[in-house]
């Protein structure tokens, strides 16, 4: 089917641009790795602009501390998968667009194939494990990567991976941070974001991603963008024109011992764990299921004195808390009899209700 370009004349109208930059939007598939607070401004801003293809891959379920800057779901969307009803919004928006759903976890098993078909990457995750991840296979594959990071009220946008004439390729992620330590740096629940900035980094990733399909000049390959919404002051910092990393192998991705809600719920009737809730104490007091509470910036230190003989549980709201705090653990004590609740409370809550 032809597209109509009627729809995009405002932009077809633009200098530099025309028709033929217009198919070339037209043609272009583009994965969005998270549809969280980047991932949806993103996505709504290219399925506007006429991206061809649109891949959304996320596994998270919608809850109620989404909803202040993840501007696609409502409150009648609590529970649901965000990849599937982000799709059915979309498909309003314009029904010229193949969506695809990708319901998945993020891993070094799957991400070369999930990978594949697309042109272009934008990674929209909030966690360092999944962003070196993405990082990692987009240099094994030579596909360009659109970054994106909030926090508070600073985020940050980079193009890494663009390979150029001579056929060398930019700097991308490692060439800026080689390595993170992810348990000194409190995500978005923890150390608040907000929810405007994700507007504005997001519409800035995919501003990048309709200029580097589009070969519009001033690409941000080589450079971070930062940007502070409390002063509105914004800096390019220039990393270099070519990276100096060698990356020929995935890391694999570290396997997280879980429970389920039907699981817990039997050995807290038998009292054979200890429950630790490691949310935020604004949301402890919300609602909560028992166990102790523990925030997760000091639950580290708090696990040493703790009997190891013991099975111990962490929750959160989504999971993806008590994974990384439950990763960590593992990694420094592998003999750790320790677990994270699969789906946090929206687990418990939503089979709470089918019940």
């Amino acid at each position: 089917m032809r597209p109509d370009f009627s729809r995009y004349s405002c932009q077809i109208a633009l200098p530099g641009f025309n028709k033929q930059k217009q198919a070339l939007l037209n043609r272009a598939k583009v994965l969005i790795i998270g549809a969280g607070g980047l991932g949806c401004p993103v996505a709504l801003y290219l399925n506007a602009a006429g991206i061809g293809t649109i891949g959304i891959a996320d596994y998270d379920v919608v809850s109620t501390s989404n909803l202040h800057r993840q501007v696609l779901y409502g409150e009648d969307d609590l529970g649901q998968k965000k990849a599937e009803v982000a799709i059915q919004l979309l498909e309003k928006q314009n029904h010229a667009t193949k969506l695809i759903q990708h319901d998945v976890k993020v891993t070094s098993e799957n991400i070369l194939e999930l990978i594949a078909n697309y042109d272009v990457l934008v990674d929209c995750t909030d966690n360092f494990e999944t962003r070196y991840l993405i990082n990692d296979a987009a240099v094994i594959t030579c596909k360009p990567l659109i970054y994106g990071a909030i926090y508070q009220y600073e985020g940050q946008v980079a193009v890494w991976n663009v390979q150029n004439e001579e056929g060398k390729f930019s700097p991308n992620y490692r060439d800026l941070y080689p390595e993170v330590d992810a348990t000194q740096i409190p995500n978005c629940a923890e150390g608040g974001v907000i929810p405007t900035l994700a507007g504005i980094i997001g519409c800035a990733q995919a501003n990048e991603v309709i200029k580097l399909i589009t070969k519009t000049a001033g690409l941000l390959e080589g450079k971070l963008f930062i940007f502070n919404a409390l002063n509105l002051e914004s800096q390019v910092i220039k990393i270099g024109n070519v990276t100096r990393t060698i990356i020929t192998q995935l890391k694999l991705t570290a396997t997280i011992p879980y429970i389920s809600v039907k699981d817990l719920k039997q050995a807290l009737e038998d009292n054979s764990i200890q429950l630790f809730d490691i949310r935020t104490g604004e949301e402890r007091d919300a609602y909560h299921i028992g166990g102790e509470h523990v925030i997760l910036q000091k639950f580290e230190a708090f696990f040493e004195s703790l009997p190891q003989d013991t099975k111990k549980v962490l929750y959160c709201a989504s999971g993806k808390r008590s994974d990384e705090m439950v990763k960590t653990i593992k990694q420094k004590h592998p003999e750790a009899n320790i677990f994270s609740l699969k789906g946090g409370l929206n687990a418990w809550i939503q089979e709470k209700d089918i019940a």
